[in-house]
């Protein structure tokens, strides 16, 4: 009868030795063994393996005990054969009566020269005479290397402090040392039994199975590892983010497009081509091509919008009514970004400078995604009505890498376009929105940006630090950023963002970016953290 399928019984060996017949051997001439003592010359972890391996059978029962032990380091050995150092110097001093300093080295060794001359004075064992040593004592006794051999034979030492000062001169170092008592288990036996593991058609055949000595299911065990896909934590984040803003109504933009031309990255947003946020120290410029086409019709966004809308449609159950849609024109919205830059226009008296269209056209790497939500926005000019939209991707900015900042970075956006909005009614609808995250008591500190006007710092409390902390910025968008794209003066429209990777670091405790972001995060870290509830703790 076959009782060798399967991974058991294959037995630990040692070379020639079989390590689990050995512990039985041993058990049967001498009860509690000791791994450290019986089996020292076997590495730690084959004897655990081998004990495992018995105690799944309940032939042998065992107990771990931690130990810490004191080794000499090399420079420790050495003491114990040789002396120590300042024994070394007191020895050729009281030997020769009087030794220049500068032979010293030459007679001991240098290290020995230097370390042991202190010692020595320390001691009183010798003095300086002149530019010579001469001894101050007969007889003495060389305790370091006493203690070291002490240390070496029992691997101990009970002086706590001396233990430190030996470990600081690096003559010892503490080790953790795991063994084992081991002891019979209640079906101990001489030998380990054959187990059969699988139950085969021979074996029903023949009848062998009603004999067989058939190995007991072990429950406890863990399954293999499986190499399952797992979602990164800004993922998670993310995705409870998209959740709060399709449950307000919004509809998300497409933001597929990591590279856009300055027109609607900056002009656009009425940012002055001088303003530093243009400069090479902040953005990234694309070289080649050089340049960007001026504004035009962009199919593939129009139908991933267009199929975003459809899908939010669905979800609300709005009713689609016909309307006369007002085309956009490309050309006149170009016109009308120049001149309120330049010359001012609707209400607004402008930048008054030259306006360069070769520096409206350079391309970048967005560093923010309003840039999408400024052709949105446009679109929406077709057609003005009270909407909501929110994106959250990659931006990217020409910053300095830190535990706090990277180049490239998830902000998460929202904007309400409506008719007759008040800056009380965006303060009213971030506490909603922030205490949906689980962040309430909001302040609001005022702000600049060239696009919003008023414009809000948001603050939260931060429990954790003890102190308040910037966690998104808001404000109404001007009318040289909504009137040149045609819509009406009386639609108003908020903005507020913020970045996905502050709550990301929040909720899951990370207090370096790097560590969450790039190639230093860990898969580990990954695989094993669960999903976020940003309104739970």
């Amino acid at each position: 009868m076959p009782g060798t399928q399967g991974a058991v019984p294959v037995r630990l060996k040692d070379g020639n030795r079989d390590i689990t017949q050995l512990i039985l051997d041993s058990l049967d001439e001498k009860e509690p063994l000791q791994s450290s003592q019986d089996f020292a010359d076997i590495p730690q972890n084959e004897i655990k393996a081998a004990l495992d391996r018995l105690a799944s059978r309940s032939m042998v029962a065992y107990d771990t005990k931690d130990s810490e032990q004191v080794l000499l380091s090399g420079e420790g050995e050495m003491i114990c054969d040789e002396g120590s150092h300042e024994y070394k110097v007191w020895n050729i001093v009281h030997k020769r009566g009087k030794v220049p300093i500068k032979e010293l080295p030459k007679e001991v060794g240098a290290e020995a020269a230097k370390i042991g001359r202190g010692t020595a004075f320390k001691n009183k064992w010798i003095k300086k005479d002149g530019d010579a040593l001469v001894p101050l004592q007969e007889d003495v006794e060389d305790s370091t290397a006493q203690m070291l051999r002490q240390i070496r034979d029992t691997k101990s030492l009970a002086d706590a402090k001396m233990l430190k000062e030996l470990t600081k001169r690096q003559l010892v170092k503490t080790s953790k040392v795991i063994s084992y008592s081991i002891r019979k288990g209640s079906k101990y036996a001489k030998e380990m039994p054959v187990e059969v593991t699988d139950l085969t058609a021979d074996m029903l055949a023949s009848g062998d199975w009603k004999t067989a000595n058939f190995k007991p299911y072990n429950f406890k065990t863990l399954g293999a590892a499986q190499n399952a896909g797992a979602l990164h934590p800004l993922n998670k984040v993310r995705s409870e983010f998209r959740n709060i803003f399709f449950n307000q109504g919004f509809v998300e933009m497409p933001t597929s497009r990591y590279v856009d031309s300055g027109f609607w990255n900056f002009d656009a947003l009425f940012v002055p081509q001088q303003h530093p946020a243009r400069d090479l120290q902040d953005t990234f410029f694309i070289s080649d091509p050089p340049r960007a086409d001026r504004p035009r019709p962009d199919d593939a966004a129009e139908a991933a919008m267009e199929e975003m809308e459809k899908d939010a449609k669905m979800l609300f159950g709005t009713v689609e009514q016909q309307k006369e849609r007002k085309p956009r024109d490309y050309e006149q919205y170009w016109n009308n970004i120049k001149e309120v830059h330049q010359n001012g226009a609707f209400g607004s008296i402008g930048y008054r400078y030259p306006w360069s269209e070769d520096e409206c056209l350079r391309l970048v790497l967005r560093t923010h995604t309003t840039a999408v939500s400024t052709w949105v926005l446009h679109r929406l000019a077709e057609d003005p009505r009270p909407a909501r939209y929110f994106s959250i991707d990659r931006v990217f900015r020409n910053e300095t890498v830190d535990a706090t900042h990277l180049a490239e970075f998830h902000q998460v956006e929202g904007v309400i376009a409506d008719f007759g909005l008040t800056l009380g009614g965006l303060m009213r609808f971030l506490e909603d929105f922030f205490a949906k995250l689980g962040i309430t008591n909001l302040r609001f500190k005022p702000a600049y940006n060239p696009y919003t006007e008023p414009s809000m710092e948001i603050f939260g409390y931060h429990t954790g630090l003890g102190k308040w902390v910037e966690i998104g910025n808001s404000g109404m968008f001007r009318p040289e950023m909504l009137e040149p794209m045609g819509l009406p003066r009386d639609l108003r429209v908020y903005g507020f963002g913020l970045s996905l990777e502050r709550p990301t670091m929040i909720k899951y405790g990370v207090s370096n970016i790097r560590e969450l972001l790039g190639h230093k995060v860990d898969l580990n870290f990954i695989e094993s953290n669960a999903a976020v509830r940003l309104d739970k703790n």
